[in-house]
């Protein structure tokens, strides 16, 4: 029963031609905060009759179970019976404060300490033969601690470049030339996604991503 009232209410929510009432977006916290937040004040602006709901999660919440309307999703497979757009493709690089990245760049062969993912505790690959001396200082397991570590001076951190760029106190370093990153993409069900109000958000992100698209690539 609970299958079946779930895709009633999505095939109700994708008849929609109202642009008023709830609509949910889930995306990670990061992005939201480094990327996201105009384009949901500009949304909210141009649809003020729209009550936008914001989910900040790293995990792929059910968008069969309608726990979101819209998910922004950095992944290089969203959802296969998802429907989706890719809004951005990205890279990653190394980054560090201008005092780390000074010391770097005055001599590349002394060791070079490194905050590295907890799921992935090694040296990156790819490392320019330039910066011979490499060495793991710090595993965590949050990518926004990883940044703070980044900002007081605890190491390098490999990022994607948008957060890189848009965290103050970093600088780009060397290390690590940019590398392919999983794609940013919006994704809902085929249901809900002819929804009016589902089309106007994803208007104004598709419009704001391409204007934006060169914060994600070196």
């Amino acid at each position: 029963m609970e299958t079946a009232e779930d895709a009633m209410m999505r095939q109700l929510k994708g008849t929609e031609t109202e642009l008023s009432g709830l609509l949910t977006i889930t995306a990670p916290q990061l992005l939201i905060a480094h990327f996201l937040s105009p384009v949901i004040d500009q949304f909210t602006k141009a649809h003020p009759r729209i009550e936008l709901r914001i989910l900040a999660a790293n995990e792929l919440l059910d968008l069969t179970r309608r726990q979101a309307d819209l998910a922004i999703r950095i992944s290089e497979n969203p959802g296969d019976s998802l429907t989706g757009l890719r809004l951005l493709k990205q890279e990653n690089a190394s980054f560090s404060n201008q005092e780390v990245a000074d010391r770097i760049a005055s001599k590349p062969s002394a060791m070079i300490d490194w905050v590295v993912y907890d799921a992935d505790p090694h040296i990156p690959n790819g490392i320019d033969p330039e910066f011979p001396n490499n060495n793991v200082r710090f595993r965590f397991d949050d990518m926004v601690a990883m940044v703070g570590a980044a900002q007081a001076g605890l190491g390098v951190v490999r990022m994607p470049m948008f957060l890189g760029r848009a965290s103050g106190g970093l600088v780009q370093v060397p290390v690590l030339p940019p590398q392919p990153y999983a794609d940013i993409w919006i994704v809902g069900h085929p249901d809900v996604w002819p929804s009016q109000k589902l089309r106007a958000f994803r208007d104004i992100l598709v419009s704001y991503s391409k204007a934006h698209r060169q914060q994600f690539v070196a």
